[in-house]
């Protein structure tokens, strides 16, 4: 693969990028899918109410009542977990154990961000698969809960509250991968939910925010490992592929020099005409498809799922 920058591809509608038909075992397996999710949020918050304290929060620059708040958000977290699992009754799976990176009260909020905008595009993601409509009824009531936390912590975060103006849906196998870092094991019996998770990316600087239209990225040891595992072929093209709102952009990357088998990008893209530049909390994977002759897949994907905060170039007004 030639080094060199390669600009980016014309966006297309997301909604074209990706498949969101019912996973096998439909509803209850969607179900059980968010019932996952929200397990796996309830203990996030469990474990930060108990290990920081409402002083912590304040020292790290969160004053009050950023702390009470938090415990709403535990409690919705709380009652959604129960919610779903008495809908589901018997078929619904137990809660899994879980290992987060949160070192700080600072550390707990910014993984809170992540983790409440995953919840967003999770549900997005999965209420096109939904056939009952009673339960994209309940969905849809979640969704919107779980996009007004993600709001609330982004605005404490001095980050735009609503960075785009269409969140982002993700598919089951994205949102899975996401998950899956934060999981250490899962309940004995339970039944296997039918998802996979992509080889892991990461992606440096790790370090937010970065900047639309200019910041390079580096996907360490990406083009090595997938080799390694026959997912590509030498010098065969592979893509950044970002996703941001209802918006898809494709960026070819390149091998760097060094034995390292990283991959990167000299620029993230930016705006194009009427079409706003990824901009918030935005998902990219690794894939050969170009997104032209092909859209990418969970088929095509070879590693992901990353997550940057990107901030937008002169595309914005107002104070967040």
């Amino acid at each position: 693969m030639a080094a060199g920058f390669v600009a980016a591809a014309p966006v297309e509608q997301r909604q074209v990028a990706m498949d969101f038909n019912p996973p096998p075992g439909g509803d209850v397996t969607i179900l059980n899918y968010a019932l996952t999710l929200e397990y796996l949020e309830r203990k996030f918050y469990e474990e930060g109410l108990a290990n920081y304290t409402q002083a912590d929060f304040v020292a790290a620059g969160f004053a009050d009542p950023f702390y009470d708040n938090l415990k709403e958000i535990y409690y919705d977290e709380q009652t959604h977990v129960s919610f779903l699992s008495t809908a589901l009754g018997a078929a619904a799976v137990h809660e899994a154990t879980y290992s987060f990176p949160s070192t700080d009260a600072a550390s707990f909020v910014a993984l809170s961000s992540v983790l409440e905008g995953v919840g967003v595009s999770a549900y997005l993601g999965a209420a096109a698969a939904i056939a009952d409509k009673s339960y994209l009824t309940v969905a849809g009531s979640i969704l919107t809960v779980e996009s007004r936390h993600s709001s609330y912590i982004r605005a404490a975060l001095k980050e735009s509250p609503f960075p785009k103006p269409f969140d982002t849906p993700l598919d089951f196998n994205d949102v899975y991968s996401l998950a899956a870092q934060f999981i250490t094991g899962f309940a004995a019996g339970d039944p296997a939910l039918p998802f996979k998770a992509f080889p892991a990316l990461t992606l440096q600087p790790s370090q937010y925010p970065y900047t639309a239209g200019s910041s390079s990225v580096t996907f360490t040891h990406a083009y090595k490992n997938a080799l390694a595992a026959n997912l590509i072929t030498a010098n065969e093209a592979v893509y950044a592929v970002f996703f941001s709102g209802l918006d898809t952009y494709y960026v070819q990357t390149y091998v760097t020099r060094g034995n390292s088998g990283d991959l990167k990008i000299s620029s993230l893209p930016g705006a194009s005409g009427s079409q706003l530049a990824p901009t918030g909390q935005v998902y990219v994977v690794l894939s050969t498809a170009d997104g032209v002759s092909t859209k990418v897949s969970d088929e095509n994907t070879i590693s992901g799922v990353g997550i940057l905060e990107i901030n937008p170039v002169g595309q914005r007004t107002g104070v967040f």
